[in-house]
């Protein structure tokens, strides 16, 4: 006979054992009638006097012998409850009370003394003397805790996310995101948009990342596509005439995952008709300082900093530069011994004292970002120090120390490599870090810079084909069409991304809304007209008829939220994430399919393909 496994049910522990003998021993009261009259963060002491009755959870129980004291908590915050013998029954229940029993009490509200009284909590200046006690439901000892913020392994909060959602913290991102999706409900409907839903099954678009497909049922052997984005309906909106369109979209990309990617995620997804670039950016511009001023309390410039792309790359070394803080490269004239290529540098203030240590780990840094040498130059007392000095001079070392404009006490960071984009890609790389660890970006600075005028294509190495750079709906640049003809690497895009403290905050561009010029750019990746017309043939119709000049963009909320809530991962802020393997560690997720569900679909998996 096979052995017997526990259920899920089953107590696993003594502890857990003896707690459910507790709760067995209780007896769990129906809610009946009775009905809240406030919640755990309402009762302030305008109310001390009145009766009031509360529910909630269990944050925290403490028994001083004579009283009781129970931490309500729901998820507007939290009061404390004192119940004293003379409650009688209630007090009996309350002996019996434990974390994260479910309760309802009624009594009437205190004042605390001045020595009681709690800052830490809006309900801290009152309590609520209980005077009748239903339990309505008990509780097992949780796997996490909930009651503090302590660290705990993210697989097990994953696995428990229902738990993980009742901490305060997590509790608080959940609405900050709540919050921030209907400020841009609230300021779209002023500006005259219509929040329209689009498909969730469509054909594949070709949009950099790789589908999730869904197969068909109905016409066996056929697959749907979930989107990457609403790209090509929200175009077809513009033809519809909409004019103004908004969805906060669910998007689907099958690629690998770090901490700011997940499967699925949302974006704040945005189409306007007859605009150009500066129209897109002044409303997008509004619609953000809405977002900060009635969530962050935090009130942002007019106007945004504009940025070309070349000088993104070449300044900063990144298409996303954080510009919390300077260390931009300039451009040296630089050469002898190890130093050879193109040299770049820039200055870091008052950190010319590195050790060795340190200076060893930024080279290794450097090794493994591609970049072929990394030097460094101190300045103190009016002399430039640096173990290059010998190779390229001291005369040249005092050029590369004004040209930085490094002072006493800076340190110069020096670059050379034969490729220009490594080149400036490594050093980027060696920016960012340095800005983490001389703590120069500052959590509670907001600095945004609309990036443009990015390339239409790049070449793709490996197969020396060219890629869209954005995606092939966009148009390029007015002032490139000769180029894109003649030398479409060359070309521009009338692109955009709209960029905070490091991060790609948002991505748009004017469109193609012309058959002709969408044939050509399509054609320019190595499509046949027949594979354009098979793919893209109603969207190409759809601009026989009418089709508006149009631009637009989409903005990604779970990065938007992380941002604001001052985390490092976008797991954070979505109620059910996925991992880092893209499974549900809450429902098991992927889960094998059984064989009715594979016949049904005229699937057949073959094992041989399988990791």
């Amino acid at each position: 006979m096979a052995e017997k496994k526990a259920g899920p049910l089953e107590p696993k522990s003594i502890l857990e054992q003896a707690s459910m003998q507790v709760q067995q021993s209780i007896q769990v009261e129906p809610l009946g009638n009775l009905r809240r009259t406030h919640t755990c963060n309402q009762i302030r002491p305008e109310n001390v006097g009145q009766p009031v009755t509360l529910m909630g959870w269990v944050h925290r129980r403490r028994d001083l012998g004579g009283l009781i004291f129970l931490d309500l908590r729901d998820r507007y915050g939290i009061t404390q409850c004192v119940i004293d013998p003379d409650a009688g029954e209630a007090f009996s229940k309350a002996e019996r009370v434990r974390s994260e029993f479910v309760l309802a009490v009624t009594g009437k509200v205190a004042a605390r003394t001045d020595k009681t009284i709690n800052k830490n909590l809006d309900t801290g200046g009152v309590e609520l003397v209980v005077e009748s006690l239903l339990i309505l439901n008990t509780s097992k000892p949780l796997p996490i805790p909930v009651a503090e913020d302590a660290q705990v392994d993210e697989s097990l909060r994953m696995q428990y996310r229902y738990l993980d959602l009742r901490r305060p913290l997590m509790s608080k991102h959940i609405l900050m995101r709540h919050k921030l999706a209907k400020a841009v409900r609230d300021y779209m409907d002023g500006q005259s948009f219509m929040e329209i839903e689009t498909p969730m099954l469509m054909s594949s678009t070709p949009e950099g990342a790789r589908d999730y497909l869904v197969p068909s049922r109905v016409n066996k052997g056929k697959f749907y596509a979930l989107p990457q984005s609403p790209q090509i309906f929200k175009q077809l909106l513009m033809v519809s005439g909409q004019d103004r369109y908004f969805q906060i979209a669910r998007c689907f990309r099958d690629e690998d995952l770090r901490a700011d990617r997940q499967p699925e995620f949302t974006q704040i997804d945005i189409e306007m008709s007859f605009v150009g670039q500066e129209d897109v950016f002044a409303m997008v511009e509004g619609l953000v300082r809405h977002m900060w001023s009635s969530v962050m309390n935090v009130e942002l410039p007019t106007r945004f900093r504009r940025m070309p792309y070349s000088e993104a790359a070449e300044r900063y070394g990144s298409d996303k530069p954080d510009l919390r803080f300077d260390l931009d490269f300039h451009e040296l004239e630089l050469s002898g011994g190890p130093v050879s290529g193109i040299v770049k540098g820039f200055r870091v203030a008052g950190k010319g004292a590195q050790s060795r240590k340190e200076g060893d780990a930024w080279v290794e840094m450097a090794k493994n970002s591609g970049l072929g040498g990394l030097f460094f130059a101190s300045v103190a007392d009016g002399e430039v120090k640096s173990s290059i000095s010998k190779h390229v001079g001291e005369e040249a070392l005092k050029a590369v120390a004004a040209k930085v404009g490094a002072e006493n006490g800076d340190l110069i960071v020096i670059g050379a490599h034969a490729d220009r984009k490594k080149l400036n890609a490594a050093l980027g790389k060696i920016r960012l870090e340095m800005g983490k660890k001389f703590e120069l970006m500052a959590r509670d600075r907001y600095e945004f810079s609309w990036v443009v005028d990015f390339p239409l294509y790049a070449l793709n190495e490996e197969t020396g084909k060219l890629e869209p750079e954005h995606h092939p709906f966009t148009s390029c640049h007015p002032d490139d069409f000769d180029k894109l003809k003649n030398n479409p690497v060359e070309a521009r895009a009338a692109a955009y991304d709209l960029v905070l403290n490091g991060n790609e905050l948002a991505s748009g561009s004017i469109r193609i809304h012309n058959r002709d010029m969408q044939i050509e750019v399509l054609s320019k990746t190595g499509l046949t007209y027949e594979e354009i017309h098979a793919k893209f043939g109603f969207l190409l119709d759809a601009f026989e008829y009418g089709a508006p000049p149009h631009g637009g963009i989409a903005l990604g909320l779970d990065r938007l939220v992380t941002i604001c809530a001052g985390v490092e991962s976008i797991r954070e802020v979505i109620a059910f994430p996925k991992n880092q393997q893209a499974q549900c560690l809450l429902t098991n997720a992927p889960v094998d399919p059984t064989q009715e569900q594979l016949d049904i679909l005229a699937l057949k998996i073959d094992p041989s393909k399988l990791g």
